[in-house]
């Protein structure tokens, strides 16, 4: 199979996802689950449990902050060197004007870092929570009509790799 095929049932199976012009529920539900992913939402919420957590707490907020903005200058230096655009809609302006590229992932990305940083450093019940919530935010882009298939798939892939890779590095310095 080439690439060009690929790239044609990536096209295929997002448009079936697609509930981004199609007003309801579905539609409602897949843009907050799709916002629930933002990186201002995740970096305003980790200073804040900063800032009045308990200690165990503001290592997890230190370590779930660094892995965001890591793997935020990642994911825009993959965007900015392979510039795919984004499937073409309406839904998502203010995404489709900020930044114009879909592969990764971002939101992708980030979903799965930060299920991933919740399950390796507890509790439990979070990680749980969140390791469902990623890949479901991941989804809901698709849902949107602002990443394809391919696009999640990547982010999921680097969010994992960088949440292993937070979650040990935090092993290895923070007494978590």
């Amino acid at each position: 199979m080439n690439f060009a095929r690929l790239l044609e049932l990536d096209h295929r199976y997002s448009t079936r996802l697609q509930v981004a012009e199609k007003p309801g529920a579905a539609r409602t539900l897949a843009g907050l689950l799709g916002h629930t992913g933002d990186s201002w939402f995740w970096l305003g919420a980790m200073v804040i449990l900063y800032i009045i957590g308990p200690w165990e707490w503001k290592m997890r907020a230190l370590v779930l902050f660094g892995g965001i903005l890591v793997l935020a200058a990642v994911v825009m230096l993959l965007k900015f060197t392979i510039r795919r655009q984004r499937p073409e809609g309406e839904w998502g302006q203010i995404y489709r004007k900020t930044d114009p590229h879909s592969f990764p992932s971002g939101h992708a990305a980030r979903g799965m870092l930060i299920g991933v940083i919740a399950l390796g450093l507890g509790p439990v019940w979070f990680g749980i929570l969140l390791i469902i919530w990623g890949p479901l935010v991941g989804l809901a882009r698709v849902a949107t009509g602002l990443h394809y298939l391919s696009d999640v798939a990547a982010g999921w892939i680097l969010g994992l790799i960088f949440g292993i890779l937070a979650v040990q590095t935090a092993g290895n310095f923070l007494p978590i």
